[in-house]
Order: C-alpha cells, then sequence, then structure tokens
C-alpha cells in the first residue's frame, strides 16, 4: 500500500510541479497600441438568461474596439423567459452596433454546438470569438486579441477566465477551483501539452473551424463545444493555437448560486471526459481524481494501521503545498490573492467533492438548462 501512496503522490507532484513550471513559461502578453485591423464575429448562445443579459449588453457597449468592425451574433436555444425581450429593451447600449438574434435550430444532441455552428454559417467575419451569456466583456477585450493577431500567428486563442468577485465561502471555494482550471490550462501551454480552454473566453478563424470539421465526432455529447474543438485544432495544427496571457482579455462569469446547480454543473463536466481523445487530458485527470481519493481515503487507512500517520501527513502536506503554489500563481495574475485565505478549509473539502462527483457521474445524469440529459 505504501508503494502505491508515494507512487501516486510522486507522479502528482510532478504533474502539478509542471503547471506550475510551465506557468511562467508562458510570457505575459503586452497589448500594444496598434491601428485596428481584426474584424470579429463574437457569438452568444443563451437560453433563459433574462437576468444577466442586460449586464452583458452593458460592456458590450463598453467595448473599446470601432463599432463597425466587429458583430454580436445572439443565438436564443429556445428560451421560456423573456430573454429575447431584454435583448430588444437594450437596443439602445447597442447602437451603432451590428448585432442579430437567431433562433436555434436542434440538429444534434448539443444544444450548444448547435448554436455555435448556426451562427458561424451566419458570421461575416474571419474570426470567430465564443463567450457566455452570464459574462461580463472587459472594456480592451477586442483590443488585445487584435494585437496578439497582429503580431502573431494563431488560428485558435485561447484567454483566461474567472469570477468577478465572491462574498462567501461557497462562492470562494468555486472560485479557487477556476483559479486552478486556470493555472492548469496556462501551465499546459508553458509546458507544450495545451489541454484546458474555456468556451466563455475562445477565439478561432472561421476557416479553420471547418478545416477541423467542427463538432463533428462529439455532437452527440451535450457540452464540451470548448475542449473537443481544442483537441481537433492541436491534433491539426498545435503551434497554430496559444493562450493569451493578459489581464485586459480576461472574461469574467459567476458562481452558482447553490450546491444543487454547482454539482449539476460538474457532473456535466465529468460526463464528457470519457470522450476526450488527448492521452494528456486522460492521464492527467486520472491522477487528480487518485490522488484526491487517497486524500478520502488514507485516513481511515491510517486509523487501520494499514499505513502510517505520517504518511498521511506527508501525502497532504506535498499536495497542499503543490497545489497553493498554482492557485497563487494564478491568483496574483488575476489580482485575487484576497481570496487565498479559504485555501485551508477548501483544500480539506476539495477531495471529497471532487471523489463524490466523479462517483456519481458514472451512474447519473444530469441538468443543463432546465433540460434533462442522460449517461
Amino acid at each position: 500500500m505504501l508503494i502505491i501512496v508515494l507512487t501516486i503522490t510522486i507522479l502528482y507532484l510532478l504533474s502539478i510541479g509542471s503547471f506550475v513550471y510551465g506557468f511562467d513559461k508562458v510570457v505575459d502578453f503586452k497589448m500594444e497600441d496598434l491601428s485596428p485591423k481584426t474584424k470579429f464575429s463574437v457569438i452568444i448562445p443563451f437560453r433563459n438568461e433574462a437576468e444577466h443579459l442586460p449586464q452583458l449588453i452593458a460592456t458590450i457597449s463598453s467595448l473599446n474596439y470601432p463599432k463597425s468592425m466587429f458583430e454580436i451574433l445572439f443565438v436564443d436555444d429556445e428560451s421560456t423567459d423573456d430573454s429575447v425581450e431584454k435583448i430588444y429593451t437594450r437596443k439602445v447600449d447597442l447602437k451603432s452596433i451590428n448585432f442579430s438574434v437567431l433562433a436555434n435550430e436542434r440538429l444534434t444532441k448539443s444544444p450548444k454546438k448547435d448554436a455555435i455552428a448556426k451562427a458561424i454559417k451566419h458570421a461575416k467575419y474571419e474570426w470567430i470569438i465564443t463567450t457566455d451569456a452570464d459574462c461580463q466583456l472587459p472594456k480592451y477585450w477586442l483590443d488585445c486579441f487584435d494585437s496578439y493577431i497582429q503580431n502573431n500567428t494563431s488560428k485558435v486563442l485561447v484567454a483566461p477566465v474567472t469570477f468577478d468577485k465572491a462574498r462567501s465561502f461557497f462562492e470562494r471555494f468555486q472560485l479557487l477551483d477556476i483559479l486552478s482550471l486556470q493555472g492548469a490550462t496556462i501551465g499546459g501551454f508553458g509546458i507544450k501539452k495545451p489541454f484546458l480552454c474555456n468556451g466563455a473566453n475562445l477565439a478561432y478563424k472561421k476557416d479553420f473551424f471547418y478545416t477541423i470539421e467542427g463538432f463533428k465526432g462529439n455532437s452527440n455529447i451535450a457540452s464540451g463545444d470548448d475542449i473537443f474543438l481544442l483537441e481537433k485544432a492541436i491534433k491539426k495544427e498545435k503551434n497554430s493555437v496559444h493562450y493569451i496571457k493578459n489581464n485586459h482579455i480576461t472574461v469574467t462569469t459567476k458562481p452558482e448560486k447553490d450546491f444543487k446547480a454547482l454539482k449539476a454543473q460538474r457532473v456535466r463536466w465529468a460526463a464528457k471526459a470519457s470522450n476526450y481523445k488527448n492521452t494528456f487530458t486522460k492521464l492527467t485527470g486520472l491522477l487528480i481524481l487518485l490522488m484526491n481519493a487517497l486524500m478520502v481515503s488514507m485516513p481511515l487507512l491510517a486509523i487501520l494501521q494499514i499505513i502510517a500517520l505520517k504518511t498521511l501527513a506527508y501525502s497532504f502536506a506535498i499536495k497542499f503545498l503543490i497545489d497553493f503554489l498554482l492557485l497563487f500563481k494564478a491568483a496574483r495574475f488575476f489580482n485575487q490573492e484576497s481570496y487565498l485565505g479559504s485555501y485551508v478549509f477548501s483544500s480539506i473539502l476539495y477531495p471529497f467533492f471532487n471523489v463524490y462527483i466523479a462517483f456519481i457521474s458514472v451512474f447519473k445524469g444530469y441538468k443543463w438548462k432546465d433540460r434533462p440529459y442522460s449517461k
């Protein structure tokens, strides 16, 4: 048993340690004050987002980029609330901005992928950017994308996402989790093993989307409009897939409101994991699960004297410290170091949460936007 514990712990240390190392290998991108050249089609799928759309539209209206150089394509996925009306009632905020509201066409088991695919067919411009209706966009969002595109040869651009604020411990728990994911995302790019991205801040060339056949091959899976596309892009042309490490391009979103919603979100994420094609992604996910399972089971093993108490202490300390180092780097990048005070308690709870989600995702379906999905 000791050999198993040591093997998993050492492999975990090396894995997360590689992300810590890779985080600093991704050079901070310095946005230049260039004359805008790139035109963008921004795609925003939505379903029952009346609560969030006004705030999103307010940030769209505040974008610094020339209004004539981008369009907004809202795609309504059969909303049953007044989401569409909210868009038109805020039309004054979209003054001089070319925007359309399209109705989604359900062709597959993935409504969001259908929505994005339809919008891409209607898109007028070469560069596609996707984001979500519950997000807020920074003022220099498109300027930063444009500056990077002018200075680099890219076909897919991954950009940062975090929460705008976290008041309660429950929200801070989620914030630390998304910071760890962002840390791993950046670290993966730094070691030349990109494996994560977030569809709330993702850009790619329209023709490249069609070159890699878009969502073909994974449209039977409800979510994954970002990760599966990234996998295909890396397989086709890895050197053209880049991460933009700059705070001016960070999109912010909101944590889930309650545990039920958080559980559904994480089960949805876990449900698609078995369909990943990237071996590195699968191995990393498995190693993280095994390490968290160790943290859950080792107290009992120590009580039963199957392992020594010091073995539990050493393994926990190694995980605690290497996770904190990655979190610290991510929190510093996002200027969210103030939330690290919740790390100690979160680090104790997270292994139980992770194992619980992995377990129930094997047996249960989930709900997404009020629609049930089975395993």
